[in-house]
């Protein structure tokens, strides 16, 4: 399979979450086979996922939702909170809006039904571990008309500039930091700052938050 752009050159590092053992571990076989990414443990629950997040500080969580004990979605907001610069995808059987928004609102960057693709699966893995959020139409269509903005509680939103508008457009389109800058001909480094000043302006938490926010609005379209 041929490289996405833009992808990371380093091996991503993976921690796999689901209690279900054949689950797990034919994910961790299929993942192996990818010479780019290298799975450094596993959890059959939310709390030993905690734990081996504390433990291993993997790049990218799979983060199965339903579990015993601590479940995924709690695991996030757990993981989440603790370690922001770990990404996590949710990997569910399930894509009801009960599951899918409270993942997103925990802290989630991506979504991923089990039943898609294995190819799909390893591209999600890479967009999210660049920061990138990812969702299917078909899930983004199902959260848009409950995602409400801002999630903490904020009652007011700063107006966006033409410029901060222009680069939401794109992260709603996928695009990467370096991407945008790339398009809009400016630095990286002034991308990320539209991005930051934007995520505070909203009260947003991450990309796929303002993901959804671009497409509520009419900034971008699916």
């Amino acid at each position: 399979m041929a490289d996405a752009p833009n992808r990371p050159h380093k091996h991503i590092r993976v921690l796999v979450v689901d209690d279900q053992t054949i689950v797990r571990r034919g994910t961790i076989a299929l993942l192996t086979e990818v010479e780019e990414i290298q799975v450094v443990g596993e959890a059959e629950d939310g709390q030993v996922a905690i734990e081996q997040a504390d433990a291993l500080c993997p790049d990218v969580v799979i983060m199965d939702l339903v579990m015993p004990r601590v479940d995924g979605i709690e695991a996030i907001r757990q993981i989440h909170t603790a370690h922001p610069e770990i990404h996590i995808l949710a990997l569910t059987s399930f894509a009801t809006d009960d599951k899918v928004l409270p993942a997103i609102r925990a802290g989630a960057l991506g979504y991923f039904l089990k039943d898609a693709n294995p190819e799909g699966l390893i591209e999600a893995i890479h967009q999210v571990a660049q920061g990138l959020p990812v969702l299917s139409p078909e899930i983004t269509r199902r959260v848009l008309h409950e995602f409400t903005v801002p999630a903490n509680g904020a009652t007011e939103t700063e107006p966006l500039t033409e410029r901060e508008r222009e680069v939401l457009r794109l992260v709603a389109a996928g695009m990467s930091n370096a991407q945008i800058a790339a398009r809009l001909n400016i630095a990286e480094i002034t991308v990320r700052t539209h991005v930051s000043r934007i995520l505070d302006k909203l009260h947003l938490e991450n990309r796929v938050q303002a993901a959804l926010y671009a497409l509520r609005e009419g900034i971008a379209t699916l």
